[in-house]
């Protein structure tokens, strides 16, 4: 009996051992508890982690056994749910790096530890046939961003209470000029905000809660600024999601798949989309925060609706239905056509608060969101998210945890 306990445990080391080389763990597992304890100092804490990252997750227990242990050295025990201390510690990464983030809550107060690991290699896709995002920084910004769109060579940014055009310059974007939005509308909480280029691609238009702003770019041979006009309007936003009317089916001056703006009604008082829209989509919709189109192979494609109690719904062919797989989806989502697997694909953001959030691309085939993309950490929280106009890649705003906001591109690799 006792030969047979040597050999299980023997086995059970083994198997540890094929998923985190000794020592592999040790050092961030350390430096991250001791930035841990300079927070907490000693006392009591719960401990939980997320994996976010290609770490397997057979991995992690061994992880959080360093940690309990480097935490336990210094002066901190970690108990039940009946502490008032949590730490909760999210393994993340991106194309550059691990990073591993705990957010230290003590009561109401709530600080971030961080530790970065060097990336040994690329995140592999978790599903064959699947695809691999990448992500690139685009701007680094003082003040919230809603919307960012660029136009010839210059980007306009679209903040809660500004239109900022910056110009290109050898060091990267630079702020050219600002126009305030002072008075348009109370700012949210959350604010929202849709950014999209003019019908001769030279400018742009952008919907706020309770104001429309038109903005056009001086002629090439004026020193001028550009010009930025805003006016109080309470018409539905557009949604840049092609969805053919049952006008234009039926019209012979149009051709049957020539595609149409979906137009919501937002609530700038609750800060989300009623659920009317133009043009209808035979079944009435609940109000939601976020919606994408995908495209079929006949018909007018499906709408994917993320609600704002949380349920993400599909309305087609005249019916809404519920859709599988989506439980730790946040409240943004954005189309991308890759040209990978089905050809487009949903990237979501993760459900919750967090200081390290993530995305994830998706592909829809039925009502199962099935996830095509290892998870692509973002160095913060996503707090908007959008796509290019031609939908090839997607923009996410990211608050860091430095209270610093970034706008992110992020594309696709096909595997």
């Amino acid at each position: 009996m006792r030969r047979l306990g040597l050999i299980a445990a023997m086995t059970t080391l083994l198997a540890s051992s094929a998923y985190a080389a000794p020592g592999e763990w040790d050092r961030p597992a350390a430096e991250l508890a001791g930035r841990i304890a300079d927070v907490l100092a000693s006392g009591q804490a719960r401990l939980t982690i997320r994996n976010l990252s290609s770490i397997p997750d057979e991995a992690v227990p061994a992880i959080r056994q360093l940690l309990e242990q480097d935490l336990k050295e210094r002066g901190i025990a970690l108990s039940g749910a009946d502490s008032a201390n949590a730490v909760r510690v999210t393994l993340s990464e991106n194309a550059r790096s691990r990073l591993w983030v705990a957010e230290i809550a003590e009561g109401d107060d709530t600080q971030v530890a961080m530790v970065s690991l060097a990336a040994d290699q690329p995140q592999p896709s978790p599903t064959t046939g699947g695809l691999l995002l990448r992500s690139e920084l685009v701007i680094s910004a003082q003040e919230p961003v809603v919307a960012a769109l660029a136009i010839a060579n210059n980007l306009v940014v679209l903040e809660p209470q500004a239109i900022v055009i910056d110009a290109r310059a050898a060091q990267g974007w630079q702020e050219q000029e600002r126009t305030s939005l002072d008075g348009t509308a109370p700012l949210a909480r959350d604010p929202r905000g849709i950014l999209l280029p003019s019908a001769d691609g030279a400018g742009f238009v952008a919907w706020l809660p309770g104001a429309r702003c038109t903005g056009s770019a001086p002629q090439a041979s004026a020193a001028a600024d550009w010009a930025v006009e805003c006016n109080p309007s309470d018409d539905p936003w557009p949604l840049a999601v092609p969805v053919q009317s049952p006008a234009q089916a039926g019209s012979a001056s149009v051709p049957a798949n020539a595609p149409v703006a979906l137009k919501a009604f937002y609530n700038a008082a609750r800060n989300y989309f009623t659920g009317v829209v133009s043009p209808g989509v035979g079944v009435d919709l609940p109000a939601f925060y976020a919606t994408a189109l995908i495209p079929r192979a006949a018909g007018d494609g499906a709408l994917l609706l993320e609600g704002i109690d949380g349920k993400l719904q599909m309305a087609e062919n005249g019916s809404l239905e519920a859709v599988a797989g989506a439980r730790d989806w946040g409240s943004d989502l954005a189309e991308l056509r890759s040209g990978c697997g089905t050809g487009t694909q949903i990237l979501a953001s993760g459900s919750g608060e967090a200081a390290s959030d993530s995305l994830r691309a998706y592909e829809v085939p039925a009502l199962e969101a099935v996830p095509v993309s290892a998870p692509l950490a973002m160095q913060g929280t996503v707090t908007a998210l959008w796509s290019a106009p031609d939908f090839k890649s997607v923009y996410a705003a990211v608050r860091t945890p430095a209270n610093q906001y970034e706008v992110v591109r992020v594309s696709a690799l096909c595997n």
